[in-house]
């Protein structure tokens, strides 16, 4: 189903219709694996996914991460299309400040050209935002187009809580070396609005120097593959999405605190387009679901372990059990870390997590929703997405691709 199509479905959708579940999926190495278990672990929950009715299975981009084996999401993209035969493959996003849009669309054309009509390649500037950050207001431009509050509220049921500062996280040698090996020796990455115009244009085939020299994308050219932004606030990426017509997925899961501002700044800037005659908004979230709010709670614990390790600048550690979770002793200062992040993790009952998935939605008023779910057992992950899907959307789910 494409996009408009999408659209179109959600203006004729009844009201208690709930709005279609898509999957990101950041292929997790738990402890005591390795990343082929967790690659494998990845291919194996897309063909359950399909089996339940998700609309799309998108992966993340994430480098020097013992705990995480997405590095490379078209390789990884090629291989989910692979072993599946209808849910929609993509990426979530690629990290487009490390590679040059040629590339990107031929390696995403590639994938289209033997999956056509399946691929999402979803474009993000995260690999861009170092430098911003290290300005000298020590906050990024983008996130400076807005003031997200100090202290948490509670917006029509939906826990916004205060901004995560990335500027001492920024600071880190460790981040400046990684940031340096991603990049060829010199390389300057160009301002995010022009990458995605070559893009489009790579894809269109309207691409022209500015000698006024053609260069042809093959394969890319002329695939059918959609194209998305991601972003976590009100800033460029917001903007470059509706001012283009695109659709357009917001981080609740990365940034809770700036979702509202991602998605009015993303309407506010929309402009129709072929692809889309009005906005198309994704919202995602981290959920872990089980058969009761103490098993889920309990499965869900590692994750303030997980995002601490990021945010203190280790990088994504390979995903704790529950023991060696409750075996961290906590200050006061590590709770105030990943407080935002821990908060607004969606961890219980079936029910629990579609309640506060509603809320989600209804809030941003969202037109797909986009679900990441971590956990130490495979089988547990696996279990979290058909829980969700049968609360979802009922009997339907449990019946969907059979």
């Amino acid at each position: 189903m494409t996009i408009p199509q999408q659209a179109a479905q959600q203006r004729a959708r009844p009201a208690a219709r709930p709005v279609p579940l898509s999957i990101l999926d950041l292929s997790p190495i738990p402890s005591g694996s390795v990343a082929g278990d967790a690659l494998r672990n990845s291919i194996d929950l897309a063909r359950h996914a399909e089996r339940l009715g998700y609309l799309r299975y998108w992966v993340a981009e994430h480098h020097f991460a013992a705990g995480v084996a997405s590095s490379a999401p078209a390789v990884l993209v090629a291989l989910i299309a692979a072993a599946t035969n209808r849910i929609r493959v993509g990426s979530g996003a690629v990290q487009l400040g490390h590679q040059t849009p040629i590339a990107v669309v031929e390696q995403f054309g590639l994938v289209d050209a033997l999956h056509p009509g399946r691929v999402d390649l979803g474009l993000g500037r995260s690999g861009q935002r170092r430098t911003e950050i290290l300005t000298e207001s020590g906050r990024s431009p983008e996130a400076a187009t807005t003031s997200p509050p100090s202290a948490s509220r509670v917006v029509d049921g939906l826990l916004i809580p205060p901004a995560f500062s990335f500027a001492e996280v920024a600071r880190s040698p460790r981040l400046a070396l990684q940031a340096a090996l991603l990049q060829q020796p010199g390389a300057r990455t160009p301002d995010f609005a022009e990458q995605v115009d070559d893009v489009i244009a790579f894809i269109e085939g309207t691409y022209r120097s500015r000698d006024g020299i053609a260069a042809h994308a093959v394969p890319g050219e002329g695939a059918e593959m959609e194209l998305w932004i991601l972003g976590s606030s009100g800033g460029q990426s917001a903007r470059v999405a509706g001012e283009r017509g695109l659709p357009f997925a917001a981080n609740y899961h990365v940034s809770p605190a700036s979702v509202l501002e991602a998605v009015e700044a993303y309407r506010e800037a929309f402009t129709p387009s072929k692809t889309l005659s009005e906005p198309y908004v994704v919202v995602s979230a981290d959920v872990v679901v089980a058969e009761d709010d103490a098993t889920a709670e309990r499965l869900a614990e590692p994750y303030g372990l997980w995002v601490r390790a990021i945010r203190t600048g280790q990088g994504a550690i390979p995903y704790p059990t529950p023991e060696e979770a409750a075996a961290h002793v906590w200050s006061e200062a590590d709770r105030a870390l990943v407080a935002d992040r821990v908060d607004t993790q969606f961890a219980g009952s079936p029910e629990t997590v579609a309640e506060r998935l509603r809320v989600l939605q209804r809030v941003t008023g969202a037109d797909e929703l986009l679900v990441t779910t971590i956990t130490h057992g495979h089988a547990d992950r696996v279990r979290s997405y058909e829980l969700l899907a049968e609360a979802w959307h009922g009997a339907r789910a449990s019946g969907a691709g059979s």
